[in-house]
Formats: structure tokens, sequence, C-alpha cells
């Protein structure tokens, strides 16, 4: 009796705390890899708190009952067989057509029942991207907690990194919890193909200067049986290797000039002395150490001439970005016209879909029609 009274009080948040989202067409995204102990009470938390929405599932070539779980709790469930969440988001993102889209971890450390307050804050402040930041819940005394130390000191490491490289302060830009709104997703190229693609969701919302915004959520722990596949140290590694390359590809006359300035210093360093030598005696003792001087100081030009060119092309490729940003229209701002001109709506799914179910061909309309 006191689940079905929660059951009832989660439907009813959904329905008083998302003002103007009735009309809307609602996708949850759950990436999942042998998550078959989570999975299902996942859907449901989220079938209670959205009842509306379609809920979908995406095996990451689980080697246990993750899909069987997901889909004898009412979830569309579908498969990505190449390995990694970026890999899976990108599917998932290319594949379900929706206006707004919730996107989650199927091991049930998120609270289901802050969906509604997120997709509020989207909509009442027209954002493009919702991101549930994570307040740990203290863990009974016999579970450890949800944050382990070296995760917590690297999320706020890499956060902290973005946030001085591309100009915002972020709190967590490593949640696996965000709603989103069609035009990000349809404007968001996902190259990432592991965990890093939080990391990447988040600048890519910095560099094409979308609106967003933090809201506290609870994290808890895993259930008994469940395991993470993070790893501290490689996803770590590769995280920071992310924020590299996109500091390369998004800020390159930064990157270029900082590799130009320490290669001048370098060969200034170098070439001085010989040259003051030169003054003195009209003589080139140290020829290597000249040849040396001049070569680094080519380099550091070519580095240069480099970072001026790539930020040209970054700023032509920005453009465009937002150029796909704008076809789209917010949620409920003219849905008929969120496509290009001579589109039709129901021709921007995959073959065989409809816009109303968004299934795969062979899919039955029963199992898409799910809400």
């Amino acid at each position: 009796m006191p689940g079905k009274q929660r059951m009832i009080q989660s439907q009813t948040l959904a329905t008083t705390t998302t003002p103007g989202s009735a009309d809307l067409d609602i996708a949850v995204l759950i990436p999942c890899y042998n998550e078959a102990v989570a999975i299902g009470g996942v859907v449901r938390a989220f079938r209670a708190a959205l009842p509306r929405a379609r809920i979908y599932v995406y095996d990451n070539n689980s080697r246990d009952e993750t899909a069987s779980a997901a889909r004898a709790a009412g979830a569309i469930v579908r498969g990505e067989p190449w390995q990694g969440k970026g890999n899976v988001v990108r599917r998932m993102f290319s594949d379900i057509e929706a206006d707004l889209y919730v996107l989650v971890d199927g091991d049930g450390t998120y609270d289901a029942a802050s969906a509604p307050k997120l997709i509020a804050a989207l909509l009442d402040q027209q954002l493009d991207m919702a991101v549930g930041a994570r307040v740990e819940q203290a863990p009974a005394a016999d579970q450890r907690g949800a944050y382990r130390p070296g995760h917590r000191f690297g999320n706020a490491l890499l956060t902290g990194l973005v946030s001085r490289i591309f100009g915002r302060t972020i709190r967590d830009m490593l949640s696996g919890y965000r709603v989103f709104t069609r035009r990000f997703v349809k404007s968001f190229p996902a190259m990432s193909s592991g965990f890093e693609i939080e990391t990447e969701l988040s600048v890519h919302a910095l560099e094409l200067r979308m609106k967003m915004a933090e809201i506290e959520t609870p994290y808890g722990a895993r259930p008994e049986g469940s395991f993470s596949k993070l790893s501290t140290y490689r996803d770590g590694w590769n995280i920071l290797k992310l924020v590299l390359h996109l500091v390369k590809e998004e800020r390159p006359a930064d990157f270029f000039g900082l590799i130009f300035l320490t290669l001048l210093v370098l060969s200034l360093g170098l070439g001085i002395p010989v040259v003051i030598e030169f003054v003195q005696t009209g003589l080139v003792p140290r020829l290597p150490t000249a040849v040396l001087a001049t070569g680094i100081m080519l380099l550091a030009c070519l580095a240069l001439t480099c970072g001026i060119i790539l930020e040209t092309v970054t700023t032509a490729r920005r453009e465009m970005k937002r150029l796909a940003y704008l076809q789209i229209p917010l949620p409920g701002e003219g849905r008929a016209n969120s496509t290009l001109p001579g589109e039709g709506r129901a021709n921007s799914t995959l073959p065989g879909e409809g816009r109303a179910t968004s299934i795969l061909p062979g899919e039955g309309k029963s199992q898409g029609a799910t809400r």
C-alpha cells in the first residue's frame, strides 16, 4: 500500500510540476551494460514519474539479463553493438525522435522523481539542457557511499579545468542525468565513444552558448549486487585526453598560441647568448646551438600560423553548428516547422518509423506506444 501511494504521488508530481509538457513528446533514454539487477526498478520508477513518456533501454552487449529485465518492466529495448556509452548515446540520439529527451544511467543511482523538476526548469527557463547536479544521500550503515573518493576528486578536478578553459562555472560536469531539447540533441555530433560523453555534452553547450542550468538531485548508492563499470584512472585519463582534444578543436588559437610561446621562449633562451657572442667577437663558435635555436623559432612560427588558420576554420564550423541548431524551435514553438524546408516531420525518423511511436522497422506499434 505505501508503494502504491508513492506511485500516485510521483504521478501527481509529474502532472503538476511540468506545465506545458502535456502536449510534448518525451523520451527517456537509458544506456545499459550488465544492469540486470537495477534496470527493472529504474524503468518502473520513470514510468511512475513520467507516465506519458516513452522509455527506451539500449543494451550495449550485456552478458546478463539486462534486456529481458527492461522489457519485462515495460521499456522499449534496442541494442548497440559498438561498445561504450558514447556510442550508445550517439545511436539513441540518431534513432529516436521526440520533443524532450531525458538521459539517465540504468544503475539506479539517480532519482526518477526529480525528472519532472528538471523538465519544468527546462521549459520555464527555456533551457536547452538541464543537468541533474548530484547531491549524495547519506548511505545506510552497511553500505558504502555512492561517490567514491577518487571519483569525487576526479570530477572536481576535471569540472574545474573545463570551467576555467571554456569560461563558465559548472558544478557537476560528469553527471549522467540530463534533460535536452530536440534542437540540442539534433545539433550534437557525439564523437566520444565512452564515459567521456558527458564532457562532450557540456562543452557542446558551452561552445554554442546554449542556455543550461544545474538542478540539484539526490544521488544514491547502487542496488545490492550491482557493480560500477567506471575505472577511476582509466576513464579519468580518457576524459582528460578528451578535454585536451576539445581545447585543440574548439580553442585552437589558445592551444597553438601556448605552443608558440613555449617554443619562442626556448628559442630565445638558446639563441640570445649566441647572438651576444657574435656581436662581441664576430664569431659563432656554437654553431649547432644557433641552428637549433633557428629551427625551434621556425617551429614556433609554424605553430602560430596553424593557430590562426584553425581558429578561422573553427569559427566557420561553429557558425554551421549554430545554424543547424537554429533550424529547430524550442519545444511548443511551432512543431510543424521543426524540420528543414521541404521536409515532413514524419520523415525525420529512421526508415519505416512513425512519429508517434518512433519504432525501428519490424517493431510493433503496440510496443512503441508505451506512454
